[in-house]
């Protein structure tokens, strides 16, 4: 297959335009072809759609329908059946949490972690139900930290508990390659963030606002990191977590005394960021997020700056009809020209 093809392959697949077993299948299709023509190079060459059939063509067998509904139901019964064991399990503990010896609860959440994690590797092995897969694996991911914890106990529990959570859902983003562990990772990444504040960089004569203060620092932290994963893994996700990921700095920030430019600065930086994404792929995924952080974030910093909740509202306004009228004037010229 030509260099060129797998290169367009994974910058679609990148872009989150194609998946990644999508892709893996039209390699696989142009491998064949490529094969059954060198051993064959008398074969006839496929005729283009638009030219005249010379003859009758021959009776193709038509899929069976039943086939695509098998898959699904397969699929769905997946899903719930990964949603039954783990409300299961909360409820077990919910329920018996104090009840419950120690033994107990690390064989409950370690059965339960490798119930999901093992049907996750077993459905991945044989190469079907990717999407499924890397659901259950995301799953299994969290428990299996929840499980660290109650084995552990502790700050230090948790702070080892975030670490084998992520550890192991770092491992099925790179094996796995779905947007469902990019998720669990980020889920992971932000109770990491919250958990390290307040168990190791906090002394324990530290006030919620500098905490506050060093979780922003965090998550900004966060949002590199997915902001790089964008560039080899399914980049739609990636980014739009990234945008989740200033978004939640910026909440941080407000909390932080004397933190509203912080969170101004941060607040307008990852959606502007997000704007410039969505103008080169339109995916519009990245103006959803991007407008929902500033709708957040600006009206509450300014409140918080000035106090005056009737003149943040008229600023906002006319800083909106600004921006409508340019929209206007920029489509004119654009349709003029």
């Amino acid at each position: 297959m030509s260099s060129r093809l797998d290169d367009e392959l994974s910058r679609l697949v990148s872009a989150g335009v194609l998946r990644q077993y999508q892709a893996d299948s039209i390699r696989d299709a142009a491998d064949a072809e490529i094969d059954a023509a060198l051993a064959d190079p008398g074969r006839p060459r496929p005729r283009p759609e638009s030219a005249e059939p010379a003859g009758p063509e021959p009776a193709q067998e038509k899929p069976s329908p039943s086939a695509p509904h098998t898959s699904a139901l397969v699929e769905v019964l997946g899903y719930i059946g990964g949603a039954l064991l783990l409300g299961a399990v909360a409820l077990l503990t919910l329920a018996n949490w104090g009840e419950m010896g120690r033994a107990a609860r690390i064989t409950t959440g370690t059965a339960a972690a490798v119930v999901l994690l093992g049907s996750a590797v077993v459905l991945a092995l044989l190469r079907r139900r990717e999407q499924l897969s890397s659901a259950l694996a995301a799953l299994g991911c969290c428990v299996a930290g929840f499980a660290t914890y109650v084995a552990v106990e502790g700050e230090t529990g948790r702070v080892v508990g975030v670490v084998v959570a992520l550890a192991l859902a770092a491992g099925g983003v790179w094996w796995l390659k779905e947007p469902s562990l990019l998720v669990a990772t980020f889920g992971i990444l932000a109770v990491g963030v919250l958990v390290i504040t307040a168990d190791v960089l906090t002394p324990d004569t530290g006030s919620a606002p500098n905490s506050a203060g060093i979780a922003g620092t965090g998550f900004i932290l966060v949002a590199f990191v997915f902001a790089i994963l964008g560039l080899v893994r399914d980049q739609v996700t990636s980014w739009s977590l990234a945008g989740a990921a200033m978004f939640s700095s910026s909440i941080c920030w407000l909390v932080q005394e004397r933190g509203e430019i912080m969170a101004l600065a941060v607040g307008t930086a990852g959606p502007a960021a997000l704007l410039v994404a969505y103008g080169r792929t339109r995916r519009s995924a990245y103006a959803v997020v991007a407008c929902s952080i500033l709708l957040v974030i600006w009206p509450t910093a300014l409140y918080q700056l000035t106090d005056n909740l009737a003149g943040v509202a008229i600023g906002l306004v006319v800083a909106s009809a600004v921006l409508l009228l340019a929209v206007l004037m920029l489509s004119r010229r654009r349709s003029n020209e």
